[in-house]
């Protein structure tokens, strides 16, 4: 029996090839296969840039996990020279700083949500426990931003010295703490819930008062002040 031949992108109907989808009908209308095979221009003689697209999102098991590719990992890929990796960690990276509410305007902390929204895009598909403090001055705006520690959270590790002692530097009038679940559940802990109490309870001591503890999961958050723990 004859082997069927790989479905080409030549043999896909023109106005139904990713560059042609995109310039009728915005990019938005596009999956992600199709914004990668753009991005990857061809394939091979042996496949499709569409069916190569389709095990680039196989390699990674969600598609967030392209922000933490490296080009090792990238050329890896059957099919995926340096240059195909190149494009690639290069429109991740544009990406990224997109996101990034880092603007020249100071951002406004709210609510829980405003919180969430300025930390999910870079923390919510990191592998570790990251632990960030957002440093504020009188309207809530955030002054500064700073990774306090990684790895599992315990109330031996977050110090509130370490925390308070920049806030002080930095004459913050409050804070809010933040911190990644890997799993993806932002549920607290009672690990959390220590902390939690321990740095409002520092930080009455000392005249800065902290205005959230915020879980981040996939995609999801919780507010411990929302849920009645601090």
């Amino acid at each position: 029996m004859l082997k069927e031949a790989p479905l080409m992108i030549r043999d896909v109907h023109i106005a139904d090839r990713p560059r042609e989808r995109l310039v009728n009908q915005g990019a938005a209308a596009l999956s992600n296969q199709e914004l990668i095979a753009i991005l990857l221009r061809t394939g091979s003689k042996q496949e499709s840039v569409l069916h190569l697209a389709n095990r680039v999102l196989t390699h990674f098991e969600q598609i967030q996990e392209m922000k933490n590719a490296t080009i090792e990992e990238m050329v890896a890929i059957n099919g995926i020279g340096q240059a195909k990796a190149v494009q690639l960690l290069a429109a991740v990276e544009l990406g990224r700083r997109l996101s990034s509410k880092q603007t020249d305007t100071k951002f406004t902390i709210r609510s829980p949500k405003d919180a969430a929204s300025y930390l999910m895009a870079d923390m919510t598909s990191l592998k570790q426990e990251h632990f960030v403090v957002l440093f504020l001055n009188i309207k809530n705006q955030v002054m500064h931003r700073q990774t306090i520690f990684v790895g599992s959270l315990n109330a031996s590790i977050v110090h509130p010295r370490e925390i308070f002692r920049e806030a002080v530097r930095r004459s913050s009038a409050s804070i809010v703490c933040a911190h990644n679940h890997p799993s993806g559940n932002p549920a607290p802990s009672p690990e959390d819930i220590e902390v939690t109490k321990r740095l409002v309870e520092a930080g009455s001591i000392i005249g800065i008062e902290l205005l959230d503890h915020v879980i981040i999961g996939d995609h999801q958050f919780i507010s411990l002040k929302e849920k009645g723990f601090m």
